[in-house]
């Protein structure tokens, strides 16, 4: 039997508590004995999302954030949660370079940084009710056999 483990984490949608977020996921994933690249993947997938929650969800106002981590066998489950403005349209969202916030300086690049780095991302969202991004990695499925060469 594999190893299963679950944590929630709530917290204050402030710009000071997206790293906490972010290490705190990394630290909970250790049990997977990821690689440092596996371990940079899931921190920059929960940045940006954290961040999404924060400056699109809450509009730099007070909320809350909940983050639910999940590890069953070698896969790691992430919901990233917030009851903000939601998203009108997801798809539109979702598209690379599209931004609500281009006078921030917002690169519309978050959506596509999480499905690059993880396995599988599904956001739900529901305007004036909230947004949910479930993100998925399994952690030892990117690894390449040792290759040996001959001198």
């Amino acid at each position: 039997m594999g190893s299963t483990g679950e944590m929630e984490l709530i917290f204050d949608s402030s710009s000071a508590n997206e790293s906490f977020a972010r290490v705190t996921v990394a630290a909970f994933m250790t049990r997977l004995n990821p690689t440092l690249e596996e371990v940079s993947d899931v921190k920059t997938a929960v940045s940006e999302a954290v961040t999404n929650a924060i400056i699109h969800g809450y509009e730099q106002e007070k909320g809350k954030i909940r983050i639910r981590c999940k590890v069953e066998e070698k896969t790691l489950y992430i919901e990233i949660s917030d009851d903000g403005r939601g998203i009108d349209d997801v798809k539109k969202a979702m598209e690379p370079l599209f931004t609500t916030k281009p006078e921030l300086d917002r690169s519309g690049m978050g959506f596509a940084f999480m499905e690059a780095f993880m396995d599988e991302v599904l956001v739900e969202s529901h305007p004036h009710e909230g947004t949910t991004v479930k993100m998925k990695k399994t952690i030892g499925e990117g690894l390449k056999p040792w290759i040996t060469q001959s001198l």
